[in-house]
């Protein structure tokens, strides 16, 4: 089995108000990834991702398009560490 992979991400472009969290939360449960996600007082979309290489990669690619109503301009993602089990929206940061 693979090791598993955890990166921090940012989501920009019209991503608050549109259903993003929750989405991100839905996609990512159905992945099998554990982790979290916010909004930021910038606009922004942090989230962090953790589980199979294939899975968060994966995650990431539907980031990047975002839920229907959404309008991404910009995915960033960085190596972080693992967070505990489970994903979990979380108050803005």
């Amino acid at each position: 089995m693979a090791a598993e992979k955890s990166v921090q991400v940012r989501i920009e472009g019209r991503v608050q108000g549109v259903w993003f969290r929750a989405w991100t939360a839905q996609e990512a449960t159905a992945l099998g990834l554990s982790g979290w996600v916010r909004n930021c007082n910038d606009g922004a979309v942090e989230a962090v991702f953790s589980g199979a290489p294939n899975s968060v990669d994966l995650m990431l690619d539907k980031c990047r398009m975002g839920p229907p109503l959404a309008n991404v301009s910009g995915v960033s993602s960085q190596s972080c560490e693992p967070p505990t089990p489970g994903f979990t929206q979380l108050p803005t940061a």
